[in-house]
Parts: C-alpha cells; structure tokens; sequence
C-alpha cells in the first residue's frame, strides 16, 4: 500500500512494515534488556549539565602530574586547581574528602558530582572555603552556582 502523504511503502522488500518491526523490537528491549536506573539518572544529571550559561572549568594544576614528589612521603593529598574565567577552584582530594576555596572569596553552592550517586551538596562561606565530608570514590567533577553563575569541573578518577 502506498502513503500518499510521505510516497513511501510502508513495507519494504520482504513485504512486512519495518516501522512495526522497529517499534516491537524497542518494546521487547525495554521488557527484557531495561536500562538500569542509575544509567538513566546519569544521562538525566549529563543532560542537566548542558546548559550554555554554563562554563567548564579546566584543569590548570594536578600534584600528581604536575608537583615534585616528596620521597618518603605517604598518604599525600592530591591538589587540584581548576579555573573558568576570573574564577578559580583549589581542591584537596583525601581519603576522608574534599577541602577547597573558590577564589575569588565568595559565597557558592557546591555539588559533587560522583558517578550514579546523587550530587552531594555543600555550601562555600564568605571565604570562598568549603569542606566534603564524602570522599569521590571514583570520577567525580564539580558544579559551582555562583550567584548567577554555574560553572562545572572537567571529570577526574579520585
């Protein structure tokens, strides 16, 4: 049978409906091979993170590429300057969290954003300073609001 509105068959060569068989198939898929839950809620947090006021921040400085290592010495926090415009994040990376100031001094809502677990939130005071009692257990990155501002880390394994 032929569409008089797209001139296309709606069958192809063999003589079955390719849209149909296309839209069983994606059913059966989501019956049988469902995307997980956290797969989804990360596509939800990436698509979030497409935002066009908001600026990534790049990675300026990482002690372990960037500093001299200090021999003998153990359990060395990892340091992380990170910076977007007039704006710039240093972060301490330990086993027990994240320590970190955004400079200039000012007052911002910080979310850590760790793979499928929920961004962690916590709030920097008028020094810019900020503390995380949740260490990244994996790639993690940042997301600043200042005032108006969103500005977003590149992503780094812990």
């Amino acid at each position: 049978m032929h569409d008089e509105a797209t001139g296309e068959e709606p069958f192809g060569d063999d003589g079955f409906d390719v849209e149909l068989l296309e839209e069983e198939l994606r059913q059966a898929a989501a019956i049988l091979d469902p995307v997980p839950a956290q797969l989804r809620q990360l596509a939800v947090e990436a698509f979030a993170l497409h935002d066009l006021d908001t600026r990534i921040a790049e990675l300026t400085f990482d002690s372990v590429v960037d500093a001299i290592p200090v021999r003998g010495a153990t359990d060395v926090p990892r340091m992380l300057t990170f910076r977007a415009g007039e704006v710039t994040v240093d972060v301490e990376v330990t086993a027990q969290g994240l320590m970190g100031q955004v400079l200039p001094p000012q007052q911002a809502r910080i979310e850590v954003l760790s793979g499928p677990q929920t961004a962690v939130p916590v709030v920097a005071d008028d020094m810019g300073r900020f503390t995380s009692d949740a260490p990244p257990g994996g790639p993690f990155a940042l997301r600043l609001r200042t005032g108006g501002e969103v500005v977003v880390t590149e992503w780094l394994r812990a």
